[in-house]
């Protein structure tokens, strides 16, 4: 007779009642994981707190630039959570495609490894459509989000309002709303990146740049919101 499996070894042993314990926790762990994950529900992406979103596009920057891969990783699912109404489990994985490609981008060194970082923001803007209540093509959303990144890193190649004209189209693409409408907004998110980038170039940025460029962030959030509800 061959000998019992291991499984059945251990449910029977002296500490059966605690394994199979065990497993059944583990077991309820996963289906409330798995239902957690696909109870997101739609949402109007027109509704969020401009000035939460602000703060936390600071926060992102900073840990962008201070390369805090799980510092940014976190602020992300507490912006999907919050703004967009993504369950726990659900705000993780979307946040990971997000962090993953603000980090292969920033990796590169040319649009060819720039690139690479397309797919994961395709997979992002998916996710966002797929519960936004007013629809978009995510596809050319996330082309025009790496567009303006592209941009910004190779600033010296472009003219002046290039920077702008790209953080519009890509608004006006998500909102599907004309461009022009996110002029103001495009204009003081530009003018907290410019700020960003001289003072990194002259030796590093400080904390009264940082508030400086957080209120440039305030005011831009607080534009795009007005621009989104006002008909």
């Amino acid at each position: 007779m061959s000998k019992p499996g291991f499984f059945r070894r251990l449910v029977t042993g002296p500490f059966g009642k605690i394994v199979a314990g065990l497993v059944v926790v583990v077991l309820l762990v996963l289906v409330a994981f798995v239902v957690d994950l696909n109870r997101t529900p739609a949402c109007d992406i027109r509704e969020f707190d401009a000035n939460e979103v602000a703060r936390l596009d600071t926060a992102m920057w900073r840990s962008y630039y201070d390369r805090q891969k799980l510092l940014l990783f976190r602020q992300l699912t507490e912006l999907l959570r919050t703004q967009y109404r993504f369950s726990y489990s659900k705000s993780n994985t979307v946040a990971y495609h997000a962090a993953k490609a603000a980090f292969v981008f920033k990796d590169g060194h040319n649009r060819a490894e720039y690139e690479r970082a397309l797919p994961e923001l395709q997979a992002f803007y998916r996710e966002i459509q797929s519960i936004s209540s007013r629809p978009f093509d995510a596809d050319q959303v996330a082309k025009l989000e790496l567009e303006w990144w592209i941009i910004h890193r190779e600033r010296a190649k472009h003219q002046g309002g290039e920077l702008e004209g790209a953080l519009a189209d890509a608004a006006g693409a998500i909102y599907q709303m004309p461009p022009e409408r996110f002029a103001e907004h495009a204009r003081l998110r530009a003018e907290a990146m410019h700020i960003r980038d001289a003072k990194a170039a002259q030796g590093g940025v400080t904390e009264a740049d940082w508030k400086r460029i957080d209120e440039l962030l305030h005011q831009s959030w607080q534009s795009l919101w007005k621009a989104v509800h006002t008909s």
